[in-house]
This record gives structure tokens, C-alpha cells and sequence, in this order.
């Protein structure tokens, strides 16, 4: 395996390509399980895929592999695919050495195990009605792209990921609350188990819901709800395409005074070159909610007639690049979450969420799985059969407060926020 990319990049040009690319990535890792206060089962995964790209008289060919690859095969199989496509520009990058040492500290199993029996315990001490369970993961990865121009980039990372959820049962009425948390060396218990008693506090009594347009909160595992929307606005490929809103705004005030921007070497998803071997790099995206760039994969950037920002990602080994963000980070404001909600006369916090995501357009309308009621700074109890519905970008446009309790949700760091515009129904 250790040579089979270069292996297959002489093949694919012995078989007429006239460039050829070979992205090779391996994981193993080893999660643990808890269900209903207990160890379930420990289990351990390794996996390999490796996709070649090449590109006969212009026309591009792509085949993937899993687990032990036969070369000649996967050649043939992209050299067939090449004759059914049209020519393309090919897009891929000049030579250059690309090597990153080991990140993250590999955790053993004994450790997550322990982990995982302590936040169960600490929860279920608290609360004996609590059923609870767990999902602990330490998981090393390598990845590998090599192409026909002499690029070589290789990168080694461990990461860890942790979810808590506890589920409390009052006769008919089910509640669940959960958490999860990513990082690179080591998983804080207590930002796992803390929230989770904090929640299961709040709803200990239940309320009405408002109705109407009321301010409200997203909490920080909620608020990515909103950034998912303005990453997509951020995309280059829906510049290109003119279905950004913000397509013709560049230099313009889009947000309220709001910094967001990519910050690829920091946290749990830190990565130091794309999926075409471009080193990624910080963006400013938008600066006290002034659009400053948009971020761009190599075709898309090329098509708008701007330089690559490094940011081609794969959806799957099976595609093409296309543009993704690395790490999104939300500037923080000022104050804890309980410090936001005693700034409300009336409101509603939202913690988790059902229902689709906002489409491009900014409209969305949502379930909320787990939300309170605010009434005079204080949370009076939890709500039930609520839904939000709105416009992210007018809500966004009317924040009423940004606070200071950042937190890593997937690959967006974010805080709690307060904004308006957005209608509350029962």
C-alpha cells in the first residue's frame, strides 16, 4: 500500500494519460459504546480508499477503491469512464513537498472507557431517573495526494470525539438532551456533563411557549443552524452561479456588526492543504458584517477570475473537488449564556433543533426539539410542539447580542446569540 499511489500514477500514464492524480486516505480508530448506563461494546475499525483521477486527451476519468486495490483494474476502470466524458481544463497543482507531522495524542481505549463511565455516573448520581448513553472515539487518519506534476502531500492526525445524551422519561413525556464535543488531546468531562445537568434543570418545570415575534437565543449547538446558511452564501460556486444573495456585494454591509472568518490551523478540524493540494490559509470573510472574499475551490476560482483560496474539498472520494470551508469561527461578544438570557423580558432559548436546514434563500422553519421560555430574565420552563420560522439573513440583521461561550460545533467555533425577527408558533 505504501507505493501503490505511485504505482498507479505510472500505470495511468503508461495507459495514455497525459496527467493523472492519486488521493489515498486510511483511518483506524477505536470507539466505545454505553447504552442504558452501560458499557455496550468496544470495537475496532481501520479502512482504506484510495481514488484516482486522470485525464486521457483532456477528458477526465475517476475510479475509487476500497481496502486492497488491484492497479491495472482501477486504471482500466478510469481509463473506460475518460471515454464517456468530455474534454475539461485540468486543474490540478504544480509540484510541491507538502508533509505535516503527527497532531493530536492518541488516547487509549481504557481511558475513553473511563471517560465515559464517569460522565454516565456523574449524571446518573445526579439524576437516578436517567437512562443514559455515550459514544467515545479516538481515530488516526492519514492522507496522501500525488499527481503526474510532482505535488506529494501528506498529512497525519489524530482526533478524539465524545457524545453524552441522557434521556429522562415523566410518564408520556419524553425528554432527550444531548452533547458532543471534538478535540485534538484530550475531552474536558465537565463541558460535557455540566450542560447536560444545567438543561435537564431547566426542564424541570414546563411552560407555554410565546407566541409571535419574540427575541430569541441559540445556543451554541443550535446557532450553527445560521452559520450553515452564511457559509453557503460565502461559497464561490453559488457566486459563480448567481444564487448567493450576496453574489454582487462585495465591500458591503450584509450582517450586523459581525467577524467571521477561516481559521485553518486551529481546533479539532485543523488542515493544512485542500483536497488539490493547495495549502489552505486564514480568510477574512466578513468583517463587523461587511462581505470582505468569498472562498473558492481551483475551478471555480479560475471561472470567476481570482486565485484559489485552498479550499477544494471532496464530498466524497467518488467527486470532484468543490469549494468547503476548513474552520468557520463567529467572533465572541460579551457574556455567559445565563448572563444572555437575563438581558430578556420575554423570549425563548433554543438548544436543539428538528427539522431542514435553511436553503440559500435564508427562509427556514424548524421544530424545536429543546427550547425554554424566558420571562423576566429568567428561564420559567421548558417548551413543547414549538416551532421558529424566518429568514436567517433579516435575523441576522437584527442581533441583539453576541456572546462569549465559544465552542467547537463540527468544524464551526461559535457562541450563544440573541437575535429578532424570527416567529415563534405553538
Amino acid at each position: 500500500m505504501a507505493k501503490l499511489a505511485e504505482q498507479l500514477l505510472e500505470l495511468a500514464i503508461k495507459a495514455g494519460a497525459s496527467e493523472a492524480e492519486v488521493y489515498q486516505w486510511d483511518s483506524r480508530s477505536h470507539p466505545v459504546f454505553f447504552e442504558a448506563n452501560r458499557l455496550k461494546q468496544l470495537e475496532s475499525e481501520q479502512s482504506s480508499k484510495i481514488a484516482l483521477r486522470l485525464w486521457r486527451e483532456g477528458c477526465p476519468g475517476l475510479a475509487v477503491g476500497c481496502g486492497e486495490v488491484e492497479p491495472n483494474t482501477l486504471v482500466e476502470r478510469a481509463i473506460a469512464i475518460s471515454h464517456l466524458n468530455s474534454p475539461e481544463t485540468i486543474e490540478i497543482a504544480q509540484a510541491q513537498d507538502l508533509a505535516f507531522t503527527k497532531v493530536g495524542e492518541i488516547v487509549p481505549t481504557e481511558e475513553l472507557v473511563a471517560i465515559g463511565k464517569e460522565a454516565i455516573a456523574q449524571l446518573h448520581n445526579a439524576h437516578p431517573q436517567l437512562l443514559c448513553s455515550a459514544e467515545l472515539e479516538c481515530e488516526q487518519e492519514t492522507t496522501r495526494l500525488i499527481n503526474s506534476r510532482g505535488l506529494d502531500c501528506q498529512c497525519n492526525d489524530t482526533s478524539l470525539s465524545a457524545s453524552v445524551a441522557a434521556e429522562w422519561m415523566r410518564g408520556e413525556d419524553f425528554l432527550e438532551i444531548y452533547k458532543d464535543q471534538q478535540a485534538r488531546d484530550s475531552l474536558d468531562l465537565a463541558a460535557l456533563v455540566k450542560p447536560i445537568s444545567q438543561l435537564l434543570h431547566w426542564a424541570t418545570e414546563k411552560a407555554p411557549p410565546p407566541s409571535g415575534r419574540v427575541p430569541i437565543i441559540f445556543t451554541a449547538k443550535a446557532a450553527t443552524l445560521l452559520w450553515d446558511t452564511v457559509s453557503e452564501a460565502l461559497n464561490g460556486k453559488h457566486v459563480l452561479e448567481g444564487s448567493s444573495p450576496w453574489s454582487n456585494r462585495l465591500g458591503e454591509r450584509v450582517l450586523a456588526p459581525l467577524t467571521l472568518s477561516q481559521q485553518p490551523e486551529l481546533g479539532p478540524f485543523s488542515c493544512p492543504f485542500d483536497d488539490e493540494g493547495t495549502p489552505t490559509q486564514p480568510l477574512s470573510l466578513i468583517t463587523q458584517g461587511h462581505l470582505q472574499q468569498f472562498y473558492s475551490d481551483r475551478t471555480t476560482s479560475r471561472a470567476l477570475g481570482d486565485h484559489t483560496t485552498g479550499n477544494g474539498f471532496r464530498p466524497s472520494l467518488g467527486c470532484y473537488p468543490i469549494p468547503e470551508l476548513v474552520n468557520l469561527l463567529v467572533e465572541p461578544g460579551e457574556g455567559t449564556l445565563t448572563e444572555l438570557i437575563a438581558q430578556l423580558d420575554e423570549g425563548l432559548v433554543v438548544d436543539q433543533i428538528l427539522g431542514d436546514e435553511a436553503n440559500l434563500s435564508g427562509d427556514f422553519s424548524i421544530n424545536v426539539e429543546l427550547g425554554y421560555r424566558v420571562q423576566k430574565g429568567k428561564i420559567v420552563g421548558r417548551v413543547k410542539d414549538t416551532m421558529v420560522a424566518g429568514n436567517i439573513y433579516t435575523a441576522l440583521q437584527q442581533l441583539l447580542a453576541l456572546g462569549s461561550d465559544n465552542e467547537w460545533n463540527g468544524a464551526c467555533y461559535t457562541p450563544s446569540l440573541i437575535v429578532e425577527g424570527l416567529s415563534v408558533v405553538g
